[in-house]
């Protein structure tokens, strides 16, 4: 059952999915009435429901099925049982979980281990097990799962043998309510793994340090950001990526073997680097894989170059705090195009890093006005313009860069898509044709 508005491509899982003897219901409204309609239902009880991340974990008709007995889980719960022996590495965090889930699995997959990913990066686990256990290969080695809040929270007996978290600042909260209810989701994750991974560069992670027993702690600053009494943890020194583990140290790697610009990178690098680490790898293996590594559609993804002016498309930037982490990353001066459906969140670290680097900033869609508001009441120093949409964005932001001496174009939005498109994704394809028609 599908509930939400009929669009072409529902249409064609419907059909695949009946091609499978599977019932399917579209457009039906998440409510008992529904349920009760269903055919299957009339002769047997309803054992148990899956639902998508889209749907709120506490929605009224979850919460009755929950009291009747009935198994309500998220779509990562399959999935997990499906794969039974198959390790998992869960990447989760506010901001780098798709850059590095992105990194663990080239990493691996280039050392010769085969470690596919999935979860919240476009392809479902459930249906990389399903297409693995169709496959004369069968299941991977391991399976490299990014996991958003909305998918853990549904998935409470998900335990990764490896875990990793990369950031932690308010997001989600018109669905969670709460920071420390949004903390306490991503936390469970890594109670739940076998070996844990943690950013000490991250505010938040390090202020919480002293609650963990058992844990790998990455620093891109130095050893003078780990944790005290840290005994297993990465660090950069000296252009060297070291380890201590067991009470000994070594260098591991060259600390600039990941082109990616940023010290943002520099920490998504070394979170894949431990991972890479507790699977066996070699610290040779890990630089020549990250070496190779091509980047990530849609997070600092450099498009071309036109007339000495660069464009880069981070659409995967949602939030103030990882359109801040982008500016900062990028020499200036910029144009920046930011824009969608805002969230709640404190603005401040991107007003100001947007007022250090930008000197245009092109408004579009549904927050403009907000938006606007912002800027002007931050005393923004540059030039603001309102556009429809991107298509109008694109063509003024290459006429500012220009005017204004700009090096680059950055798509960084700052916003959820879900005003204009299905997905950041989408957005951000859009970005890139506009960007190659110019």
């Amino acid at each position: 059952m599908i509930e939400g508005r009929r669009t072409e491509a529902l249409e064609r899982t419907a059909e695949a999915l009946r091609a499978e003897g599977i019932a399917v219901e579209l457009g039906l409204p998440l409510e008992q009435a529904s349920l009760d309609g269903l055919p299957g239902l009339r002769t047997q009880p309803l054992a148990a429901v899956i639902v998508s991340p889209g749907i709120r974990w506490d929605h009224p008709l979850l919460e009755q099925l929950r009291q009747r007995g009935v198994a309500v889980h998220g779509e990562l719960v399959p999935a997990w049982r499906a794969s039974t022996g198959i390790p998992w590495i869960g990447i989760t965090g506010t901001n780098g979980k798709t850059t590095v889930t992105h990194l663990v699995s080239h990493v691996l997959q280039q050392s010769g281990v085969d470690a596919p990913m999935a979860g919240n990066v476009g392809h479902s686990a459930a249906e990389r097990v399903l297409e693995r256990l169709r496959d004369e290969r069968g299941l991977p080695s391991w399976l490299v799962v990014e996991m958003s809040s909305y998918q853990i929270e549904a998935a409470a007996e998900v335990a990764p043998r490896i875990g990793l978290w990369t950031t932690l600042t308010p997001d989600h909260l018109e669905r969670h309510g709460t920071l420390e209810a949004y903390r306490a989701i991503k936390r469970s994750l890594l109670e739940r793994s076998t070996l844990r991974i943690l950013n000490a560069d991250d505010p938040d992670l390090r202020a919480h340090a002293h609650t963990w027993d058992q844990a790998t702690w990455i620093s891109a600053s130095g050893r003078d950001r780990l944790p005290d009494a840290c005994q297993e943890a990465l660090w950069i020194e000296a252009g060297q990526v070291w380890q201590r583990t067991a009470g000994q140290e070594r260098a591991v790697m060259a600390a600039d073997a990941l082109a990616m610009p940023g010290a943002h990178n520099r920490q998504n690098m070394l979170m894949a680097a431990a991972a890479g680490l507790a699977v066996g790898l070699s610290g040779t293996q890990l630089e020549q894989a990250f070496r190779s590594f091509p980047g990530v559609p849609h997070r600092l993804e450099r498009i071309r170059e036109l007339a000495g002016v660069r464009y880069f498309n981070d659409s995967k930037a949602t939030n103030y705090d990882a359109a801040q982490v982008a500016l900062q990353a990028l020499p200036g001066p910029l144009v920046v195009l930011a824009g969608g459906e805002s969230k709640r969140g404190d603005a401040s670290g991107w007003l100001t890093a947007l007022a250090s680097q930008a000197r245009a900033v092109v408004l579009f869609g549904a927050a403009q006005a907000e938006f606007e508001g912002l800027l002007q009441g931050a005393g923004f120093p540059g030039v603001v313009h309102r556009c429809p949409g991107l298509a109008e964005a694109v063509p003024l932001a290459t006429e500012l860069a220009q005017t204004h001496d700009c090096r680059a174009v950055l798509l960084s939005p700052a916003c959820a898509s879900f005003d204009q498109y299905s997905d950041f994704e989408a957005r951000g394809d859009h970005f890139r044709r506009l960007v190659q028609q110019l």
